[in-house]
């Protein structure tokens, strides 16, 4: 398998091995029933040191695509120094760990990802209690009873893949490959302990979940709740529009010319939500669940109901996450009932 150029007309989820910049490789590796279908992973190399930005999920399949692709560039699994990992969900951080059992590879994850990341190891946890918990706050009985029903006596059997890693992650200047930098920038919103990694001699940035060209980011979606994801993960993009543009190097989605322009787009969709947000509430809405009903969804602007529970789930703490930063700001006032939030227009 050879390094293939970056070329539009090719899905950029088939596998392979693609040349990015000098030295540096994207890597498309298969995610499990997954709308997304495959995450990027990055080789970044000098020709004698490896290092990885993300690793994939632990799956068999992937292994071996990662595998084939490595080969490409006169590679091999063990030949990776280091994970430096955008962020704690299983699709960019657990294959590095079952790597790291066979191969000694180290681990770098951000700091602030500690507590969700606990959370998760722990075998006695229920699967997404707490999102649960947010459900309730959202009043949103009928996506928690099918949860229940899914999940009813479930422990969490893959607690024994999550492990600490070997550095936590703090922003600054961090030296790769002997004299290539990168600059680490802590991104939070998708995650508490998002970063991105900048490449300002190469002009790159790798966005990991935080900057995606197609999609916009689930908010929040981590065990360790923070208080308002929406306010953090909106600040984030401010903080990279503040620095120099770079050609974005994405988790999900084609590498793009233009971080700048994809935060702009992002920023303007999330503006434009909060005002259907505000709207729902001013139609008869009055919790999440409630004003997740009148809004419409996916780029199919598909209703809640014709959604899978999954994604119910992820659209409802959507919607909450907006209602929650609408009342920061006051311009909803919020109240509780029986720990279920209510909104209403100020």
């Amino acid at each position: 398998m050879e390094p293939l150029a970056e070329d539009a007309a090719r899905s950029w989820t088939e596998p392979g091995v693609y040349s990015v910049a000098p030295g540096v490789y994207r890597i498309p590796l298969p995610l499990p029933n997954d709308g997304l279908r495959a995450v990027n992973v990055y080789a970044v190399t000098d020709g004698t040191e490896l290092v990885m930005i993300d690793s994939g999920w632990a799956l068999d399949e992937a292994r071996e695509q990662f595998q084939a692709a490595l080969k490409g560039i006169g590679a091999e699994l063990g030949d990776v120094t280091q994970f430096l990992v955008t962020h704690v969900h299983r699709d960019h951080y657990t294959q590095a760990v079952a790597l790291r059992r066979e191969f000694g590879n180290r681990i770098a994850l951000g700091e602030h990802e500690r507590t969700s990341l606990e959370i998760t190891a722990n075998p006695e946890r229920e699967p997404v209690n707490t999102h649960l918990r947010l459900l309730g706050e959202a009043g949103a009985e009928p996506v928690l009873d099918e949860l229940r029903r899914f999940f009813d006596g479930t422990r969490n059997t893959e607690a024994s893949i999550w492990e600490m890693p070997d550095e936590w992650l703090t922003p600054g200047r961090r030296t790769v490959l002997g004299s290539r930098a990168l600059d680490i920038v802590h991104t939070p919103g998708h995650t508490a302990g998002h970063v991105v990694f900048d490449d300002a001699a190469a002009g790159l940035m790798f966005t990991g979940d935080h900057v995606l060209p197609h999609i916009t980011p689930s908010i929040g979606f981590q065990p360790g709740a923070t208080p308002l994801p929406l306010r953090d993960f909106l600040d984030s993009l401010r903080v990279v529009r503040g620095m120099p543009d770079r050609r974005m190097l994405p988790a999900h989605g084609p590498v793009s010319p233009s971080v700048h322009a994809r935060v702009d787009e992002l920023l303007a969709h999330h503006e434009d939500r909060l005002e259907h947000t505000a709207k729902a509430l001013s139609e008869g809405a009055s919790t999440a669940y409630q004003a997740a009903l009148k809004l419409s969804w996916t780029r199919r602007m598909r209703k809640l109901g014709e959604l899978d529970v999954f994604n119910q789930m992820l659209a409802v703490m959507e919607t909450k996450a907006h209602l929650d930063l609408l009342a920061y700001q006051g311009k909803v006032t919020m109240s509780e009932v029986d720990g279920v939030r209510h909104y209403a227009m100020g």
